[in-house]
């Protein structure tokens, strides 16, 4: 398969948790490009290219979204309603990467129409491979709808 790199964007409020999946992705050897949001409002900014993300350049439409469900002004839950009720928006699979074990959150994100619901794990060497596992999965196996990156 000759695919080009599709963009990643993650919402997340914790820094200590972005810069790890920062490494992640760097030690995983990733083409991919990561964009970092730290909540709800701003990843939504991101999506519609409102406030600091006008630039479509460096704000480009993500081929998935990696969704933490616990944030500040507009938490993950908020953000998905949202994100599946845009017609344009909906085709972007949203994957829940959160600490919660809760089966009210998973239950509620898939009754949302997430994609998948990944609990975070505990150890850098489990997050490179759940990077790694998320990469091949999603780059490699599945056939995402057409975009233009």
């Amino acid at each position: 398969m000759n695919r080009r790199p599709v963009p990643i964007l993650m919402a997340e409020d914790d820094e200590d948790d972005r810069l790890l999946a920062v490494e992640a992705f760097e030690e995983s050897k990733l083409l991919n490009k990561l964009y970092l949001v730290e909540d709800g409002e701003e990843l939504l900014d991101f999506l519609y290219h409102r406030g600091a993300y006008t630039d479509i350049k460096t704000s480009p439409e993500p081929g998935i979204i990696l969704l933490d469900l616990n944030m500040p002004k507009k938490d993950g839950r908020e953000a998905i309603k949202e994100i599946k009720a845009d017609p344009h928006l909906r085709l972007i699979p949203v994957v829940v990467l959160t600490t919660s074990k809760e089966e009210e959150d998973i239950y509620t994100s898939y009754q949302l129409g997430i994609s998948s619901f990944i609990v975070k794990p505990v150890t850098f060497e489990g997050l490179i491979t759940v990077i790694q596992s998320l990469s091949r999965y999603w780059f490699e196996i599945v056939e995402l709808p057409a975009r233009e990156y």
